[in-house]
């Protein structure tokens, strides 16, 4: 049997996505910018898949922006809003525990002379907002916090963030990472005061190479792709309308479905962590592995994002054996952020929250999707009970 627990990495597309997107590569495939009839069909995708996600928004349909996916919606909002208001300051704040696709144009901004500060975490995985908005200044000009932990799933109350950052400081732009978010929960950004957002579509069924940027209408910020003018100058290039199409249909999918999906999603991670904890030292980051700390664990599971469980298991010495020991039984998961894999290192964000250092090498990230069964569950804990023992046997101490 397979058990496909990697989709906070990536999800398969859904069978509506590939219909969609078939349509498009072999039907109407012209350039959306060309004046004749297939280019004018192909715009209409466009269209139509920005006026999906904008009646999920509650926002304008020219507020979105397709890109390549969430690291370039990151990049774009974050060097984009710094370069177009330098003028103001050089300040920016985010988190010791965002994507690398935030942290690193961050550290490009600073070899530009901005400066970055980076605010605390709780053990839980959320911002302390005190100690944010302690960071704010006058001359800051960004502050960039995800809403879903992409190893942990812990949940940032980003409309709290954002009214304690504007009270100090209401020329502040706000940007959120949503991309672990989108797809899960609503997220409508004028109710929550967010001037930026960033989306990736095959996070959500979608195809890999799609996403898109919320910018809030008035919100100054420089384009990073210079070229024909596409996408009214924010992101030249000819669009990819098949990937543009197939990300539309997934968030319709996603939020025509929604409370379905998350009902299931959520019983698959109580499933996930109730038989993780039945097995021998193992640890749930953020839930803790006694009964004790388990006692409302179907309440705690509610406060974080539906798809994601982090574990960490004692007496490994690295937690890629046990990868690919699960691998080999055809059971697919993460050691962490798919993006972050090529330079492994020990995870920030388990360091952020205080992990213990014997789970630091040790852990394992199992994530699910609408589509995943409770047997690829079922399936992967045998396969833990059964590897567990022998490879902790043949760890050196």
């Amino acid at each position: 049997m397979i058990a496909y627990l990697d989709n906070a990495a990536t999800t398969k597309v859904s069978q509506s996505v590939y219909d969609k997107m078939t349509s498009v590569f072999l039907k109407d495939f012209g350039n959306p910018s060309s004046m004749h009839k297939l280019g004018m069909d192909a715009e209409n995708y466009i269209k139509e898949a920005k006026d999906i996600i904008s009646k999920i928004l509650k926002c304008e349909p020219g507020e979105i922006t397709f890109t390549s996916g969430g690291t370039e919606s990151n990049n774009t909002a974050l060097i984009g809003s710094a370069l177009a208001n330098s003028r103001k300051g050089k300040h920016i704040i985010t988190t010791q525990m965002e994507h690398a696709s935030v942290y690193n144009p961050l550290l490009f901004l600073e070899s530009l002379g901005y400066e970055i500060s980076f605010a605390p975490v709780d053990e839980a995985g959320h911002v302390i907002i005190d100690a944010l908005t302690d960071m704010v200044r006058d001359d800051t000009i960004l502050v960039s916090v995800m809403l879903v932990n992409n190893e942990i799933g812990s949940i940032n109350d980003v409309a709290a963030v954002s009214k304690a950052i504007k009270t100090k400081n209401p020329s502040v732009l706000f940007h959120v990472d949503a991309i672990q978010g989108f797809g899960k929960m609503k997220v409508i950004p004028k109710n929550m005061g967010i001037d930026m957002l960033s989306v990736s579509g095959h996070k959500i069924l979608g195809p890999k190479g799609s996403g898109f940027l919320f910018v809030k209408k008035g919100v100054k910020i420089k384009p990073i792709i210079y070229g024909g003018g596409q996408e009214k100058g924010m992101r030249s290039g000819t669009e990819n309308v098949p990937a543009i199409s197939g990300l539309g249909q997934a968030a319709f999918d996603a939020y025509e479905n929604l409370d379905k999906n998350r009902e299931h999603l959520y019983a698959l991670k109580e499933r996930m962590i109730r038989g993780l904890l039945t097995l021998d030292n193992v640890h749930v980051h953020t839930f803790g592995d006694s009964k004790e700390e388990i006692a409302d664990l179907h309440e705690k599971i509610l406060q974080t994002a539906p798809h994601v469980v982090s574990c960490g298991f004692e007496g490994l010495s690295r937690s890629e054996v046990l990868l690919h020991a699960l691998e080999e039984k055809q059971v697919y998961v993460s050691s962490g952020s798919a993006c972050s894999s090529n330079h492994p290192a020990i995870s920030g964000t388990l360091k952020a929250i205080g992990t213990d250092n014997k789970y630091l090498n040790s852990t394992l990230r199992f994530s699910f999707a609408p589509t995943t069964k409770e047997e690829e569950i079922d399936h992967a804990l045998e396969c833990l009970k059964e590897l567990l023992p022998v490879l902790r046997k043949y760890t050196r101490h």
